[in-house]
């Protein structure tokens, strides 16, 4: 029997919002990235089973679309399936439905699984093959996240990693980073009710205590971003367009 689509049930909540009273970029995200970790943990592969072997999951790739940004109170349901399993990366998708049956949004991530006391990669085969019963057979519902290869910063600033940015691996949450290249933006393009993409690209983490330096290169239908730690090398870089 082949696997479904898993569903959960939302509602933009007061905190999820801005001053327009309509759902933020990273609220939406940070629900998306909870949905991953509820449906991996009731399927048995969370975090908290990961842990077990010192292993745990971290986020590699993401890309998220977003139609348009619900009102407050807004009851909406995410679905999320993994579609694929590869000796590095495993694909997960989601796609966001209102209580009218219209699709709003949808995310394609890439995870890698990491050793927790080397930090480094490990090889995905055996979960896959353990849990292939998970493997949904159904497309991404967009392009998966694309690489970021160069950005020419014309805006600067810089973020002390501290408590509040950093999660259960220790390191700076996703979220967070969104969050941080967002600020840098005009208040009313971020407000403009117009469909957008946000691709983000990991390549290093980020730990308590580090000075992250972050530059922005803004077009008039694009933004690129590039952060980098206090040793100089390059931990996130991510683009948002707008359409």
């Amino acid at each position: 029997m082949l696997a479904e689509k898993s569903i959960y049930r939302y509602r933009i909540e007061p905190q999820d919002v801005d001053f327009t009273l309509r759902a933020t970029i990273p609220a939406l995200g940070g629900v998306i990235l909870n949905t991953a970790g509820i449906d991996a943990h009731g399927k048995g592969f969370g975090v908290d089973a990961l842990n077990e072997e010192n292993h745990s999951w971290v986020l590699s790739r993401i890309a998220f679309e977003f139609d348009r940004r619900p009102e407050q109170y807004a009851d909406y349901t995410v679905a999320t399936w993994i579609s694929d399993y590869g000796r590095v990366l495993s694909t997960r998708n989601f796609t966001l439905v209102d209580s009218s049956g219209v699709e709003f949004g949808r995310a394609v991530s890439q995870w890698a699984m990491i050793d927790l006391a080397t930090r480094s990669a490990v090889d995905l085969s055996r979960v896959g093959d353990a849990h292939a019963d998970a493997i949904v057979d159904a497309p991404s519902p967009a392009e998966k996240p694309r690489k970021i290869r160069a950005v020419v910063p014309t805006q600067h600033c810089e973020h002390r990693v501290v408590y509040s940015d950093i999660d259960f691996n220790r390191h700076v949450n996703t979220m967070r980073y969104i969050e941080m290249m967002l600020d840098m933006l005009p208040i009313d393009r971020l407000t403009a009710e117009v469909p957008v993409r946000l691709d983000v690209h990991f390549l290093k983490e980020c730990r308590y205590g580090q000075i992250l330096a972050i530059g922005a290169e803004i077009h008039d239908d694009e933004a690129l971003f590039e952060i980098s730690n206090d040793e100089g090398a390059v931990a996130v870089r991510a683009a948002i367009g707008w359409r």
